[in-house]
Parts: structure tokens; sequence; C-alpha cells
């Protein structure tokens, strides 16, 4: 006889665990009831369901404050799974048979960023296709694009960058300062930068609020990988612009109270060849939800 549940066994529905995951992640009811489109009341509700299926509390309240029980926590592990696995396998079946080859570039530091969750959620969606990836700075990905040598491309861009009439925007996210926790660096005059290689945008911005805030700086360390910048700030040698999202100790955001200015958001621009084939469509529809997803899950965080 086939393993399967047990007979009588009360099996939870999936929107209980989307709610109580969502929940989880945001740790505010009114905010998971703005993201599932039901009253704060119904999520109540379907919480007090899950409670009941299971026996034992998930959440506590502290005021205003939502915090998971030990049996919450070890709930959330198997909710994340299982809501994975469900979107999977529906993407499995309703996702046309895609067959062929995607040459797909995408900026150097993507490689560790996106590209690993990207590539294998779409590996497993659409098996009969093949992704290339090519990882190189915004320029050189440009110039292919411009030669035929890629299909799709992902840009890092400024607000008032040229490549935003190329492509799609499908990410916006602020530009921050960021140096060692309890570092120095930023307290020396001029302050020294830790940047890309000429032509980054995110070199580019750094540099541009600097000179409008008229503070003085100089470029300390190049590095065409974020990692070779990285390095400059574990060793308290310079302050650098990054992503707000990359931002882990046990290095810091630096703002005005460093003397640093406001840097401003950089956009992700998603440009498709024109003559690209289906293979591509569909890649291209997969890393736009990808982001969309990401953007969420920042909104729901920052709420």
């Amino acid at each position: 006889m086939e393993n399967g549940p047990r007979q009588g066994a009360r099996l939870i529905d999936l929107d209980l665990y989307r709610t109580f995951f969502i929940i989880a992640e945001t740790s505010s009811f009114t905010k998971a009831s703005e993201l599932i489109g039901r009253t704060p009341s119904a999520v109540s509700m379907q919480i007090k369901k899950l409670e009941t299926i299971l026996g034992v509390a998930v959440f506590s309240r502290e005021g205003r404050a939502v915090r998971m029980t030990p049996e919450g926590e070890a709930l959330l592990g198997y909710a994340r799974r299982i809501l994975k696995l469900n979107e999977e396998a529906v993407s499995l079946f309703r996702s046309p048979s895609v067959e062929g080859e995607v040459r797909f570039g995408a900026p150097s530091d993507f490689g560790t960023r996106f590209l690993p969750n990207f590539l294998s959620r779409f590996a497993r969606s659409h098996p009969g296709v093949n992704v290339d990836v090519n990882l190189d700075g915004s320029p050189g990905l440009a110039r292919k694009m411009r030669n035929d040598e890629l299909d799709l491309v992902l840009y890092t861009a400024r607000p008032d960058s040229e490549l935003l009439k190329q492509g799609e925007i499908v990410f916006t996210e602020p530009l921050i300062w960021v140096g060692l926790e309890g570092g120095v660096a930023c307290e020396r005059d001029p302050v020294p930068l830790a940047v890309s290689t000429s032509g980054c945008p995110w070199r580019r911005a750094a540099r541009l609020a600097l000179d409008k805030a008229e503070k003085p700086y100089r470029i300390s360390y190049t590095s065409f990988h974020s990692a070779g910048q990285e390095a400059a700030l574990l060793a308290d040698l310079a302050v650098a612009p990054f992503p707000a999202s990359v931002v882990e100790p046990p290095l810091q955001a630096l703002d005005e109270r460093h003397g640093l200015p406001d840097i401003g958001n950089y956009h992700i621009i998603l440009a498709q060849n024109p003559h690209a084939g289906k293979a591509t469509h569909a890649f291209a529809d997969h890393v736009k939800e990808c982001f969309r997803e990401m953007a969420l899950g920042m909104s729901a965080t920052a709420g």
C-alpha cells in the first residue's frame, strides 16, 4: 500500500498555509489582510481554524506586536515548502511545453544574488529549455545585445539612464552607502570609495551624489565584482554604494548621520531581443514574476 495521509487525518487547506506564511513574514495581521485581500477578522478566523486543526497556538500577541510561538516557527518551514511545491506543480502542468535555448545576460553580481533561485525554479517548470548565462557589466551586455549575441538581458540603470528606453523596469530599490559596523572609513577626509569599474551605474550615482553634496572623496579601490568591493569594506578601508537588500552584518547602512548624502534608487531593466522565440518569452515572464515576488516580500517586510 502506498504511503499517504492517514485515514481520518485532517488536512490543512493551502489558503490557511498562505495566510499563516504572510503573517509570519509581515508580523502583522493588518498588513497580511491588505496583501491577501481579506478583512482582518477573516484573517483571524483563518488562523483560529489553523490552530484548531493543529491543536496548538501558532502566534502570540503582545499589544500590537505579533510573534510566532515555538510551534509556529516549526510550522513555518513546512508552510514554505508546501506553498513552493504547490506553485511548482501548477506551473508544470499549466506552462506550455517549450524547448530551445535562451542566451541570457545579467550583471556579474546577479550570479549570486538572483540567478540561483530564478534558474532552479525555471528548470523545474520548463525542463526542455537550456539557459546559457552570460555575466558582464551593463555596458558590455548592451553591446552584446546590439550585436544580436543575447536574447534576453537584465541591466542595472539609474533613473535617467538611456537604458530605460530599451526595456521594461522589473525591480526598483534604493542604493545606499555601506561600511563596516563600527568602522571609521566614513570619517576619513576625503572619504575613500570602493566601486566597480568605469561605466557602472552605481559608481556614477555615488559620484554624482557626492559631487552635489560637495563631499570630498577619492576612488580608493576598484573591482569589477562586488565581492572585491566588499573585501575593502570588511577591512574598513572604504565605503561603497550597494543595493539596500544586500546589506548584512558585519556591514551596515550609512546615511547623513555619517556625513554621506542620499544616493537615490536604481532600476533593473529587462530587455528582449525582438527576434527571440518562445523559450525567451517564457523565461522573461518567469524573471518578471520572480521580481514581483521579491518586491512584494520587501514591501511586506518594510510594513
